[in-house]
């Protein structure tokens, strides 16, 4: 008989990373431990988080797939590190061969979301300097291959986390870190610390620039509530406000009016020891059409889920949002129409630029909410390790309000996600009906193959007076 999620299979892959019999304490034998796998395969079902497989295998052949740090499918990323450890980064893998790219490119939105910016963001003073490690050849050209990117941490602060080494900070991941490893990084909160999304952004980067390149796609993102206070009705026109516009003020808010109620609200929680929470809202314009498929990975679940794997979220919306309960289908229905520049279009965007999952072309519009940072200098009621009843006064630096740091996370997220979905597209609805495949069969190497290329290749060598021999003698010097 088959428990729930258990099913049949054949012998798996050499591939798999079978558990073996371990010895606990005193050499008594222990239950071997879930060991993890890319993915469930010959047979297998994911149920959830976890494939259970069964069949010829030794006792206790259990494996779990996805532990958590990885995303996407075509566009992979994993991210590593701790707050407080040698540092933090990310591996990038299914990057498209032949993009430039270069460190400035990744280290400007890293600039964004540094520490130390303002008095209304944690006073952690680190450079956030990258550095490529692997993927981008010498002349800057992405190879196709793995991307890493590393950040070593630099200024922190350990000796701040002794009171939360046994004390759990209120609404923290410290006590269900506890309860699901029975350990976890003290200092600076390791992996639930807002350092982890330096992997994010800096993935996010090379995302950004593939959009840009392609489809001219523009990913923009903006703090539009903090508190009780909100950007005015129309105050920020999603058809023409600029990165610029967003960067002018130290809460990134192009609503200028607002920013200042913005600012003097964090400004005081933070002299009290306190923190408040805010919205951010993103918006993406040309947005090739087509992304998104049905059912399962429709895009605004894929964004949802995006948005709702950083630190601090507690909300997402998308178009109109819970808003839309409020109106009749006659109201809120987008109608079409035809432009004369850009063919079908809707005369409203409630749907927010999705529709049955797949994006329509119109300029893609959500919100997502993020909660008052949990790390606060103000006395709070908690318990410890030992189950024991305290009050705890944290240390540390801590953002008195996450929002205006969190504006190029949530854009690095977005970019994540659409260049997934694009690659997809790409992969499955645009393979067949072309006319000539032969790239198919050649390869991306012309000039081996093609008499036609190879001339073409000698004549542009020929005039820009470089010849294989010194093309050679270039690269060496350099």
């Amino acid at each position: 008989m088959r428990a729930a999620g258990v099913v049949a299979s054949p012998k798996p892959s050499s591939t798999k990373i079978v558990a073996e019999k371990q010895r606990g304490v005193g050499g008594r034998k222990t239950k071997p431990p879930l060991l993890l796998s890319s993915r469930a395969k010959n047979g297998g079902t994911r149920v959830g988080a976890a494939a259970v497989w069964k069949g010829k295998r030794g006792r206790g052949q259990l494996q779990v797939v996805d532990a958590g740090s990885t995303s996407g499918r075509f566009f992979r990323v994993t991210t590593f590190g701790e707050s407080h450890g040698g540092g933090v980064g990310c591996v990038v893998d299914g990057v498209p061969p032949k993009l430039q790219i270069s460190r400035e490119d990744l280290q400007f939105e890293l600039d964004r979301r540094r520490p130390g910016q303002s008095r209304i963001t944690t006073p952690r003073n680190e450079e956030d300097s990258c550095e490529i490690l692997s993927g981008v050849g010498l002349d800057g050209v992405t190879l196709g291959t793995p991307i890493a990117v590393l950040v070593r941490n630099k200024d922190h602060k350990s000796q701040d986390y002794g009171e939360i080494a046994v004390a759990y900070r209120p609404s923290h991941a410290d006590a269900t870190y506890d309860m699901k490893y029975g350990v976890r990084a003290i200092a600076g909160g390791g992996r639930s610390s807002a350092r982890e999304t330096i992997g994010r952004v800096a993935a996010g980067a090379i995302a950004k620039k593939i959009l840009k390149q392609i489809g001219n796609t523009e990913i923009l993102a903006y703090v539009s509530q903090v508190k009780d206070v909100k950007t005015s009705q129309g105050g920020v026109d999603h058809e023409t406000f600029t990165m610029e516009d967003v960067e002018k003020n130290i809460v990134r808010c192009p609503d200028e009016s607002a920013a200042d109620k913005m600012i003097e609200a964090i400004d005081e929680v933070r002299v009290k020891g306190d923190s408040c929470g805010g919205v951010v809202t993103c918006i993406v314009r040309n947005c090739p059409r087509g992304l998104g498929a049905p059912v399962f990975d429709k895009l605004e679940a894929d964004l949802a889920k995006a948005m709702m794997s950083l630190p601090a979220t507690k909300g997402f919306e998308i178009g109109s949002g819970f808003a839309g309960v409020l109106e009749k289908g006659s109201e809120h229905n987008d109608p079409f129409y035809m432009d004369e520049e850009r063919g079908l279009r809707t005369t409203t965007n409630k749907s927010g630029g999705i529709q049955g999952g797949i994006s329509n072309g119109e300029i893609i519009e959500m919100k997502i909410a993020f909660k008052p940072t949990s790390t606060i200098t103000r006395p709070q009621n908690t318990v410890n390790r030992d189950g024991v009843e305290t009050e705890l006064k944290a240390r540390g630096r801590h953002d008195p309000c996450v929002v205006p740091r969190a504006v190029p996370m949530v854009e690095s997220m977005v970019a994540l996600v659409l260049i997934d979905h694009l690659m997809m597209q790409y992969a499955q609805c645009d393979l067949l009906g072309r006319e000539d495949y032969s790239f198919v069969r050649d390869g991306n190497m012309a000039t081996l193959y093609d008499a036609q290329a190879r001339e073409a290749a000698a004549a542009q060598a020929s005039k820009a007076g470089m010849s294989a021999k010194k093309m050679q003698e270039e690269y060496e010097e350099n």
